[in-house]
């Protein structure tokens, strides 16, 4: 299923309502969308409940980071919603990404399939200079970026959450199979808002992402159908298009 359909639509909106509304509104039916945080926090799994019943696939965006016991109780409790993806930071270390994996494994009921499990390595919105100022870290994006998707393999996590620019060496070190979900994802005329590592669905593409999350980009367009159609085309063209 998901690789059949590799672009997630993030449903950042403030409420069930809008979010099923906008989906409605601009006939976005059965596609993968991603629930993050805003969304999730507010309504629960009610919100996953009803995109189950209009048959989208779902990538929870919670992003937990904790302490191995509280995240594998965690994943238990999540894993029976039905969900298609889910990730933990990379940072959590590998006991924490192995207990979550182990806590989705207990938690999937039977008839169900495991949710992938992916790490997020480091943040679109984080940059080099805030790694070494700011959380002390020395060494350049790319390095840490693959160190932590070497972690997370070897943890037996399915994949990672990463920028673009890092697609392609996780790739090579981790192998293809390994899952690369890639956010910060802009048409070549669209803002770059408040996300440093960004790149186009062509660049994604060429560069080795398994799949791309597109968010504002398509929520805020003029057009949101029309728009996430370019996306989709310059993804499975892998070259850029214009609007007509």
């Amino acid at each position: 299923m998901l690789e059949s359909q590799p672009l997630f639509l993030a449903l950042d909106f403030q409420s069930a309502e809008e979010a099923l509304t906008f989906l409605d509104t601009n006939h976005f039916y059965e596609i993968p969308v991603k629930v993050g945080m805003e969304l999730f926090y507010r309504e629960g799994p009610t919100i996953i409940e009803a995109l189950n019943e209009r048959g989208h696939p779902i990538f929870l965006d919670l992003k937990l980071h904790d302490i191995p016991h509280t995240v594998k109780q965690a994943m238990k409790s999540l894993a029976s919603l039905n969900i298609d993806v889910i990730n933990v930071h990379a940072s959590g270390g590998k006991n924490m990404m192995r207990a979550a994996q182990e806590g989705l494994q207990e938690g999937t009921r039977d008839g169900q399939q495991k949710p992938l499990l992916l790490a997020v390595t480091q943040l679109t919105s984080s940059s080099d200079e805030m790694l070494h100022h700011e959380l002390l870290i020395p060494h350049h994006m790319e390095k840490v970026v693959t160190h932590y998707a070497q972690m997370a393999k070897e943890a037996s996590v399915d994949g990672v959450v990463c920028s673009v620019a890092e697609a392609r060496v996780i790739a090579d070190v981790c192998g293809e199979s390994f899952y690369r979900l890639t956010p910060g994802i802009r048409l070549g005329t669209q803002e770059q808002q408040d996300q440093v590592r960004i790149a186009t669905p062509q660049k994604a593409k060429v560069s080795g992402a398994s799949a791309i999350v597109v968010g504002r980009g398509v929520t805020t367009a003029d057009s949101p159908q029309e728009t996430y159609q370019q996306f989709e085309k310059e993804w499975n063209n892998g070259y850029k298009t214009t609007l007509s």
